[in-house]
């Protein structure tokens, strides 16, 4: 087949998510170990550290085991053995049960992430203090706990911060050298499950390395169990994700992936000797994961291998909501609001330039309509943010705000004018950054 066939599927792929408005930052595609394309949407750019989140978990448990390579540890190992000072003389039976391997395939003794049950500086510690509420190695839990105690692990057994490990046994050997980061609870120790701010590229680079099986930098052993079924998932939400879970990753239809809220992914696919690496903030689409594997594995997967493309770089612009002109209207005055969910005080819209008050104070959020445009995240004068807004229907003025920085969030506003009125639908992805911005509030001129 001619060269210009993936061509044409990348850009189905490109069409297609613009099309179901996934909010993607970049992809890279490899096939055979060559590059064939990396994409950045702007304003991101190659070797810009983007938040991970929970792919964050597939790291820590590469670190677990390279350190299980070198006899510092078993997986069989009774967790308790490492942590006698919080454990305490006699550990709730659960507790005591949980092994290593558990908490990497997410079968802890623990319902739901420990530490947001209970005030602790020192998050890895709360695994041990919150009482458990089932037996260890049984079901599928998410637990991010898990994954901090398990960075916990490699931080005392090696006397090392998380990222000095990784950057000394497998980044900097992998040649992924871009500027990264781990995000610290209040103790100081890396937020093992959901804190790494990688760039792209280094994250592609780490699923190539994957693929061939670990280079010697990651135990071969390892890679060759960590994309196995270890736990079933048939309660998942998203159908991708009732396929099984791994060790700190999840499978796929065709292989595995690390996985991180707001679309972050990595998905290894042995049978076409292929990576694909996505970052992204889908985290108002409760369906973003499950667009964007729908959109792989129909736009490009059944192609790669079959047929070819030169390597191509992309920069590409960042998802903007479509404006519908003719249902433009210029509401002339400020609308005021009673008592409301979205503490709003009062509103006024100047040209495309939304200026709203709340309880903390005015806000200032200037837009381009059909169009993206960088600004300081309102009320954030020190974060990043983009701005989209288009009229969808008569009087109806729809806006998003994302946060780019190392938080990636958002929330969206649908602004409806009509008989001197203005009523506010706002929902918004979860974050300090965004509260206040869920519910339905109505003012009057």
């Amino acid at each position: 087949m001619s060269d210009a066939q993936l061509v044409k599927r990348v850009n189905s792929f490109i069409a297609r998510a613009q099309q179901e408005e996934i909010n993607l930052h970049g992809f890279c595609l490899s096939v055979d170990g060559v590059e064939k394309v990396s994409a950045y949407y702007a304003p991101f750019a190659p070797g810009q550290p983007h938040r991970m989140y929970s792919v964050s978990k597939t790291f820590t448990g590469l670190a677990i085991g390279m350190l299980a390579e070198e006899g510092r540890l078993a997986l069989s190992d009774p967790l308790c053995r490492y942590f006698p000072e919080w454990a305490g003389d006699k550990p709730h039976p659960f507790l005591e049960q949980t092994l290593i391997e558990d908490l990497l395939c997410m079968a802890s003794c623990h319902r739901e992430t420990t530490y947001k049950k209970q005030t602790d500086h020192c998050w890895a510690r709360t695994f041990f203090t919150v009482a458990p509420d089932h037996a260890p190695g049984m079901v599928f839990s998410y637990d991010t706990s898990a994954s901090q105690v398990l960075g916990a692990l490699v931080e005392k057994l090696t006397g090392k911060g998380l990222l000095d490990f990784l950057n000394e046994r497998l980044f900097r050997p992998l040649g992924a050298t871009d500027y990264k980061y781990w995000l610290q609870d209040p103790s100081g120790a890396a937020i093992g499950g959901s804190g790494l701010c990688l760039s792209l590229r280094d994250l592609h680079k780490t699923g190539q390395c994957l693929l061939d099986g670990g280079r010697g930098l990651v135990p071969g052993w390892y890679v060759q169990k960590m994309g196995l079924k270890h736990i079933e998932t048939p309660l998942a939400v998203l159908p991708e994700e009732r396929l099984g879970y791994g060790w700190q990753c999840w499978r796929t239809r065709a292989g595995y992936a690390m996985v991180g809220m707001g679309s972050q992914l990595c998905l290894i696919v042995p049978a076409k000797k292929a990576v694909f690496s996505v970052i992204a903030d889908t985290r108002l689409d409760p369906n973003g994961h499950q667009r964007i594997y729908d959109a792989f594995f129909e736009e490009l997967y059944p192609f790669l291998g079959e047929e070819d493309m030169p390597p191509a770089v992309l920069t590409l612009k960042a998802l903007a909501l479509k404006d519908r002109a003719v249902f433009a209207q210029s509401p002339a005055g400020v609308y005021r609001f009673g008592e409301n969910p979205l503490r709003l005080k009062s509103l006024r819209l100047e040209g495309d330039c939304l200026i709203y008050e709340r309880e903390d104070g005015e806000m200032v959020l200037p837009f381009t309509r059909g169009d993206t445009r960088l600004i300081p995240f309102p009320g954030h004068a020190d974060t990043p943010a983009i701005a989209e807004a288009g009229w969808a229907a008569d009087g109806l003025l729809r806006l998003r705000c994302h946060a780019v920085g190392h938080a990636p969030c958002g929330f969206e506003l649908l602004l409806r004018f009509a008989r001197q009125q203005v009523t506010v639908q706002a929902r918004c992805s979860q974050d300090p950054l965004t509260e206040g911005y869920s519910g339905i509030a109505s003012g009057a001129l």
